[in-house]
């Protein structure tokens, strides 16, 4: 099932990069904000939200409408990045909701998409993104080679990288590589099942050497604050905020979870 789902993600960027998607005419500038040093520095709860529309486990999320309205509204919350699908097929996402919401804010931006390719990093730069998400099971499972490569193209194009895992092995092996942001994903994609233990069952006994993201399925202020006693420094969220009927006392009430 996992190789089905994974397969499908890998397939779905093909797809996209096949149809020109990330055939993108810009230079946007990322932000000069340095994610890494708001998360050591913040003394709230460090959010990276995440403006989605709809997900293979949701289905649709929220109608489509302006992103610039929504980030405002999450950075007016105390949002501190900001997380953009540019995934098409499954997502809703593009590049140019991308660069809308480049244009108009200065947080640091996560382009959140399935990067199976190197033109896909061309594109996040040109685009204005910071982050750039690589999926570590797709290297373990063979999807993809070389991940070392992967990552060092990415720091060369100016780009950091979020390496996001879902077991102990991936992340004993996403600590070997140079990533700058380490996710966890509670979201298990044999079965798109979440559970908030997986943060914690991770964590236990590692010694982090870089900044913890924890993502998926973190819907109240008790839920940051039980992943932060296990070790996580930063959250995105993106499901429970984008549901949300006022996006921004919802990112208020989570970012004030301590």
């Amino acid at each position: 099932m996992a190789e089905n789902i994974l397969r499908k993600l890998v397939n779905n960027s093909q797809m996209a990069i096949d149809d020109g998607v990330y055939d993108v005419d810009a230079n946007l500038e990322k932000s000069d904000k340095d994610f890494l040093q708001i998360i050591k520095t913040n003394p709230h709860a460090t959010l990276l939200t995440e403006i989605k529309f709809s997900s293979p486990s949701l289905g649709k999320i929220r109608t489509l409408t302006d992103p610039v309205s929504i980030a405002n509204q999450m950075i007016a919350g105390g949002s501190k990045a900001l997380s953009v699908l540019t995934q098409p097929h499954l997502f809703h996402g593009s590049p140019e909701y991308f660069m809308k919401v480049r244009e108009a804010v200065d947080v640091p931006m996560l382009m959140k998409d399935i990067m199976i390719d190197k033109i896909q990093i061309d594109a996040a730069k040109k685009i204005g993104a910071d982050y750039m998400l690589v999926i570590q099971s797709l290297y373990d499972q063979k999807f993809l080679s070389d991940i070392d490569e992967f990552i060092d193209y990415g720091h060369k194009k100016g780009l950091q990288i979020l390496l996001e895992v879902h077991t102990k092995q991936e992340l004993e092996n996403a600590l070997n590589t140079k990533a700058d942001l380490i996710g966890i994903n509670n979201r298990n994609l044999d079965t798109l099942e979440i559970d908030l233990k997986t943060t914690e069952i991770i964590l236990a006994g590692i010694n982090k050497s870089r900044p913890i993201l924890s993502e998926s399925g973190i819907n109240t202020p008790e839920d940051i604050q039980r992943l932060k006693k296990c070790g996580a420094d930063a959250f995105l969220i993106g499901s429970s905020i984008m549901q949300s009927d006022n996006i921004e006392e919802q990112v208020r009430k989570l970012v004030n979870a301590y």
